[in-house]
């Protein structure tokens, strides 16, 4: 399993998809960040408009250093904000804003797959650091019983990542509403921000693939998907 071109065979598809989708993002990115929004409202306060309009108040948000670092922490109950979306009033910094905002929503409003992904988070990070050494140990040793635990493992980075899916096309979908009802953009301008959006869906549908094609590869190297196991 270690260096083989199979896999890279397998993973060849989602990684030209991760790749395309990459440029995508940093394109409409940077045509997002060249137009500033009719509100002239930074991304912070943006994201604290689109809370509000909900009733939620009680949401910290706080600048983070790295590009395109922007996150919801649901443990602290804390919005985290780039550089580049914090203080900026691009259409660019209030559609990711928005949509980090539109998580915090999700999370106050009991939305059922963030409580589902929130709940396999540790699960699946557990998974996909050490699924690959779980399987290798399994090959090394001739073990079926282990190299099935190792694709059980990884399995769960799957689940995570279907999962996660709804999560963020949800939370981008709220993100452009609410930009809209709040009046925060206008017609002509949520075109750009749905651009800068829809992008940046593209990486997680690129990282959902990534992550079935990998498990089809282990089951195929173990020998239940028509290969054999080395």
């Amino acid at each position: 399993m270690i260096f083989d071109p199979v896999y890279f065979l397998f993973l060849a598809p989602a990684m030209l998809l991760a790749a395309w989708a990459q440029m995508r993002v940093k394109s409409a990115y940077a045509e997002g960040s060249e137009i500033r929004s009719s509100s002239g409202v930074t991304g912070a306060q943006a994201a604290a408009e689109v809370m509000r309009s909900e009733g939620l108040n009680r949401i910290d948000i706080e600048p983070v250093d790295g590009y395109l670092s922007d996150h919801y922490d649901p443990r602290h109950k804390v919005l985290r904000l780039s550089p580049g979306v914090y203080s900026e009033r691009s259409l660019a910094a209030l559609g990711i804003a928005a949509h980090e905002a539109g998580h915090a929503l999700q999370d106050a409003q009991g939305y059922g797959p963030l409580a589902i992904r929130n709940l396999l988070v540790p699960v699946a990070g557990f998974g996909s650091n050490f699924a690959w050494i779980v399987m290798i140990v399994g090959f090394f040793m001739g073990s079926m019983n282990i190299i099935i635990g190792g694709i059980a493992l990884f399995s769960a980075v799957v689940v995570f990542q279907l999962v996660n899916l709804p999560v963020e096309f949800d939370a981008s979908r709220r993100a452009r509403e609410h930009l809209m009802t709040t009046g925060l953009i206008t017609a002509a301008e949520e075109p750009v921000v749905a651009k800068v959006l829809n992008a940046a869906a593209w990486t997680y549908v690129a990282a959902t693939l990534s992550s079935i094609l990998t498990l089809l590869y282990f089951l195929f190297r173990s020998g239940l998907l028509g290969g054999r196991s080395e």
